[in-house]
């Protein structure tokens, strides 16, 4: 019925300004990143001149030759990779069947111990504790330093517990149990084929997270080799390691000049990798987050 009323003078005056009003919001949004991504490409005189770029007017693509042939970012990028694999998996194995055992109305405690884990969103044991604890479990310089930390999020588990309580229904529980299928049967081949949507959320969620930290490895970490990409990125950006790959032959000038450059190759290049994945996650990512906005 409504698709065949027609739209009244105010109703077409409120849906174009709406459409101008999202349509400078995107821009606003996007012409940062899209900045970023032709800077990278063009002459840093050009780019430090303040000028509104659209293309890039003046191709300079030392700084990107320079990135590419520096061996710790290769490094950084391999570990960045270990680190994100291992954390994606050790997190689904501990947040999704907690996050189910806490969606059960039949869980003991459970009201206690969902009181733990939000209790963790706000409080923690701080960085020296959390460095001892570290240290005394022998794990420093070690890749688990980085994953156990990060292993369980208490949001994440929430938004799980919310899916598992609105999608999977105590009926099927029920019915499954007539059939003769125990607790972990029914998780198995029954709650996990259906929660795929979560799964790939909350593993979107964890790889993410752990892609742009850093702080974990200043902390837990003592060999450059074993820095993840974004600790090379920083040393690049903050502590201007790139006089160590540009070379004492190169003038000043032209030393910063294409340090101004790389700043900007690096941040696309660290970028990149998630950028790629994230539309094959996107259906699954919008979805299961309404998911827990409506009925959380």
């Amino acid at each position: 019925m409504y698709q065949g009323k027609r739209l009244t003078r105010n109703d077409r005056i409120f849906n174009v300004a709406l459409g101008i009003l999202l349509t400078v919001l995107c821009l606003v949004v996007i012409y940062p990143l899209y900045y970023i991504l032709i800077a990278s490409f063009t002459d840093p005189a050009v780019v430090n001149s303040g000028k509104f770029l659209l293309y890039p007017e003046k191709p300079f693509l030392d700084g990107y030759e320079r990135i590419l042939e520096y061996k710790p970012l290769w490094r950084g990028y391999t570990n960045s990779f270990l680190y994100m694999g291992l954390t994606v998996v050790c997190s689904l194995v501990t947040t999704i069947p907690a996050a189910y055992v806490l969606s059960r109305r039949d869980m003991v405690f459970r009201d206690g111990l969902m009181m733990i884990f939000t209790f963790t969103m706000f409080f923690s044991g701080g960085m020296i504790p959390s460095y001892l604890l570290i240290k005394s479990l022998h794990l420093l310089n070690t890749a688990w330093a980085i994953v156990l930390p990060s292993a369980c999020s208490a949001w994440n588990l929430i938004v799980a517990r919310t899916f598992f309580q609105e999608s999977i229904p105590p009926e099927l529980l029920e019915a499954a149990r007539i059939d003769g299928c125990d607790d972990f049967t029914f998780f198995f081949r029954i709650v996990l084929p259906l929660s795929q949507t979560i799964i790939a959320v909350i593993g979107l969620f964890f790889a993410v997270s752990q892609w742009n930290a850093y702080f974990n490895a200043l902390m837990y970490m003592t060999e450059e080799k074993k820095m993840p990409l974004q600790v090379v990125l920083r040393n690049l950006i903050l502590i201007n390691s790139t006089t160590d790959m540009l070379g004492d032959a190169m003038g000043y000038d032209s030393r910063a000049k294409l340090a101004e450059q790389m700043k900007y190759g690096v941040i696309v290049i660290g970028a990149l990798p998630l950028l790629l994945l994230y539309p094959f996650l996107q259906k699954y990512f919008a979805k299961g987050v309404m998911i827990g906005a409506i009925k959380g």
